[in-house]
C-alpha cells in the first residue's frame, strides 16, 4: 500500500502544482534556515575529544589575596607555576600537564623563506599521551628533557611541509626566536575546535605549529601569549618566575575514570589547606575541578548570537509549518468527492490517514531537497563572516541526514490535523453531491 499511497501523491502534486510548490518552498525555506544555524551550533557545541572528555579535568586554586573575598567566588582560571610545579611533582593524577600559550619567530635555514611569526604552546611531555596527539614522524620530548631544559621541539605537519616538504625532520635543526632547537617529532593533522585546553589565546581561531618544552621556553624568556593576573603586594618584573604571584598557566589532569573526580577534588582541598596554613594562600581552599565539557559550557564556548540565531531559527520553521497545516487543509478538503468514493469502496478512515501522511511526507522529502541547497547557502555566507568559527561552518554527513529527517519529520507533523481532517469526511454525503 505504501507504493500505492506514493503514486497517488505523485498524481495529487501533478493535478495541484501550484499548492504543491508553495508547501515545499515553505517547508524549504524553514529548514534551510534551521539546518544552517543547527549546523553551526553543532559545530560549535561539539565534544573536542570524545573518546576521553569525561576523564580530562581542568584545575583551578584560588591563591588571591583575602580582600574582596566572598565565599563561593569563582577562583581564576589559571595557574601560577609554583603551584602547577608543585601539584606536578606530587603527581596525584594518571597525567598531568602544565603548560602555556606562546608567540614564536621561526627562522628557516638557508634564506629561501623569511622568517615568520607562528602560535606555539610551551608543555610538559604529557601533553601529547593525555590529549591523544597524533605522530606523524618521531616521539614527544621526555621529563627529563623537560626538566633539564632541551632545546627540542614537536612541530606539526603543516610546518613540517612547508619546511622540510613533508619528510622525516626528526633530527634536523629548527633556529626559534634565535635559539637552536632539534626537533624530536612531527605530529599528524590535529587541530581540536574549540581549543577546549587554553581558552585565553583564541576558541577557534588558533592553529598551534609549535610545541616545547614548558622549561625551556620559559627558561629562555620566550614570548608568552594569553593572559596573566599576578596578586598579591609583591611586585615582580617576571610574572613567569618560580614564585612568583602570578597566574598564566593552565593545569589540566587525566584521572583513571570520571568516578576518580571526587576524590582529586579532596586533594586539591587538602592542598590549598596546606598553602592556606603556610602563609602563600590568604584565603580558605576555594577549587574548582570541571571536565572538558564542563568548561567549555561554563565559559561559554557557543557564541550567545549562535544560540539566539537558532531559537529564531527554530521560531521560523514553526511558522512555515503553520502554514503548511493550512495548504494542506485546502488540498484535502478540495478532494472531498475523491475521499468520499474511496470510502465508499471500503478504505477505512485509517487508510485515509495513511494516504495523506504520506503524501504530507513526500512533500517533506522535496523540501528536504531544496532546503538542503538553501542550507549550503546559508552556511556559505556564515563562511564569509569575520568570525573565528567561520571557517568550521561545514556541512558533514549526521548534519546532511538530519536535514532530511528533520524535512519529513516536520512535514508529517503538519500534516496531521489535515490528514485527521480527511478521513472524517462521511462518504455518503460527498456521494450525494457527485
Amino acid at each position: 500500500m505504501f507504493a500505492y499511497y506514493c503514486n497517488l501523491a505523485l498524481r495529487s502534486f501533478g493535478r495541484n502544482k501550484v499548492l504543491t510548490a508553495l508547501m515545499v518552498l515553505a517547508i524549504a525555506l524553514g529548514i534551510g534556515a534551521s539546518m544552517t544555524t543547527l549546523t553551526v551550533f553543532h559545530v560549535l557545541s561539539g565534544d573536542p575529544i570524545p573518546q576521553k572528555s569525561e576523564r580530562l579535568f581542568h584545575v583551578q586554586v584560588d591563591p588571591e589575596m583575602l580582600a574582596g573575598y566572598t565565599p563561593g567566588d569563582e577562583p581564576q582560571s589559571d595557574i601560577s607555576r609554583y603551584d602547577g610545579e608543585t601539584l606536578l611533582q606530587q603527581k596525584q593524577a594518571k597525567r598531568q600537564v602544565l603548560m602555556t600559550g606562546g608567540s614564536i619567530t621561526v627562522e628557516p635555514a638557508g634564506g629561501a623563506l623569511k622568517p615568520f611569526m607562528l602560535d606555539g604552546r610551551y608543555t610538559t611531555p604529557d601533553f601529547f599521551t593525555m590529549f591523544d596527539v597524533p605522530f606523524l614522524f618521531g616521539r614527544a620530548w621526555s621529563a627529563s628533557d623537560d626538566d633539564g631544559q632541551a632545546r627540542v621541539v614537536v612541530i606539526a605537519k603543516v610546518l613540517n611541509d612547508k619546511l622540510f616538504n613533508g619528510a622525516d625532520s626528526t633530527g634536523k635543526t629548527l633556529r626559534i626566536d634565535g635559539h637552536d632547537f632539534q626537533i624530536v617529532g612531527v605530529i599528524d593533522d590535529w587541530a581540536p575546535k574549540p581549543l577546549f585546553y587554553d581558552l585565553n589565546v583564541g576558541t577557534y581561531n588558533t592553529d598551534e605549529q609549535v610545541f616545547e618544552p614548558f622549561q625551556t621556553a620559559i627558561g629562555l624568556g620566550q614570548s608568552r601569549s594569553g593572559s596573566m593576573n599576578c596578586y598579591g603586594p609583591e611586585a615582580t618584573i617576571d610574572g613567569t618566575a618560580r614564585g612568583a604571584p602570578c597566574a598564566f598557566a593552565q593545569y589540566w589532569v587525566e584521572l583513571d575514570s570520571a568516578s576518580k573526580a571526587d576524590d582529586f577534588k579532596a586533594y586539591l582541598d587538602r592542598y590549598s589547606q596546606q598553602q592556606h596554613e603556610s602563609g602563600r594562600f590568604q584565603r580558605p581552599p576555594n577549587t574548582r575541578l570541571r571536565n572538558v565539557m564542563d568548561w567549555l559550557d561554563y565559559n561559554g564556548a557557543v557564541p550567545g548570537d549562535v544560540r539566539l540565531q537558532l531559537w529564531l531559527a527554530m521560531g521560523f520553521l514553526l511558522v512555515c509549518l503553520v502554514n503548511t497545516v493550512g495548504l494542506l487543509l485546502a488540498k484535502f478538503l478540495r478532494r472531498s468527492g475523491e475521499i468520499g468514493v474511496r470510502r465508499a469502496l471500503g478504505a477505512s478512515r485509517t487508510e485515509i490517514f495513511k494516504q495523506c501522511l504520506v503524501e504530507a511526507g513526500s512533500i517533506g522529502l522535496a523540501g528536504g531537497v531544496l532546503g538542503l541547497g538553501l542550507a549550503e547557502l546559508g552556511l556559505w555566507a556564515v563562511r564569509h563572516r569575520p568570525t573565528g568559527y567561520a571557517a568550521l561552518a561545514q556541512l558533514d554527513l549526521s548534519m546532511l541526514l538530519m536535514t532530511f529527517v528533520l524535512a519529513v519529520c516536520a512535514s508529517l507533523v503538519a500534516g496531521l490535523l489535515p490528514a485527521w481532517r480527511a478521513m472524517q469526511i462521511t462518504p455518503a454525503v460527498q456521494l450525494k453531491t457527485q
